[in-house]
C-alpha cells in the first residue's frame, strides 16, 4: 500500500511540475522533469536543515571562534637631542632692516619678525666745515 501511495505522489508531482514549465516558456517535456528532479533531490536537505535549525541549540551548530593573538608592535626609537642646524638662514638683511626667524618649530612655531634699522642721525647743526686748504 505504501508503494502505491508513493508512486501516485511522484506521478502527481511530475504532472504538476511539467505544466508550469510549459507556461513559463519551457520547450519540450524535459524541462518540467528537470525542475522536478532537482526539487526531489534537494528538498530533503532543505527540510532536514530547517528542522535541525529549530531543534538543535545554536551552541552545538555554531563553530567555536578561534582568535589569533594580537600582533605586537614596537614603536620606533625616539632620539632626544638637539635638532641639526638647518641650512635655512635665520637672518635676511635689507637696506632698511632685516627679517629674523624666531622659534624652533617644535616647542614654539617658526615666525619671521621684521626689525627695522635705526634711523640715520640728522646732520650736525651749524655751518658746514670749511674745506681744507691746499698748499
Amino acid at each position: 500500500m505504501r508503494r502505491i501511495v508513493t508512486v501516485l505522489v511522484i506521478a502527481v508531482l511530475l504532472v504538476a511540475g511539467a505544466a508550469p514549465a510549459a507556461h513559463a516558456g519551457g520547450h519540450g517535456p524535459g524541462r518540467g522533469v528537470l525542475s522536478l528532479a532537482a526539487f526531489v533531490i534537494f528538498a530533503p536537505f532543505i527540510i532536514v536543515g530547517e528542522v535541525l535549525a529549530h531543534t538543535v541549540p545554536a551552541a552545538v551548530v555554531a563553530p567555536v571562534p578561534v582568535y589569533s593573538p594580537a600582533p605586537v608592535y614596537q614603536a620606533p626609537p625616539v632620539y632626544y637631542s638637539t635638532p641639526p642646524a638647518s641650512a635655512q638662514p635665520r637672518v635676511v638683511q635689507y637696506p632698511h632692516g632685516r627679517y629674523v626667524l624666531q622659534g624652533d618649530g617644535v616647542v614654539s612655531a617658526y615666525r619671521w619678525v621684521w626689525i627695522p634699522n635705526p634711523p640715520i642721525p640728522p646732520p650736525p647743526a651749524g655751518p658746514p666745515p670749511a674745506p681744507p686748504a691746499y698748499r
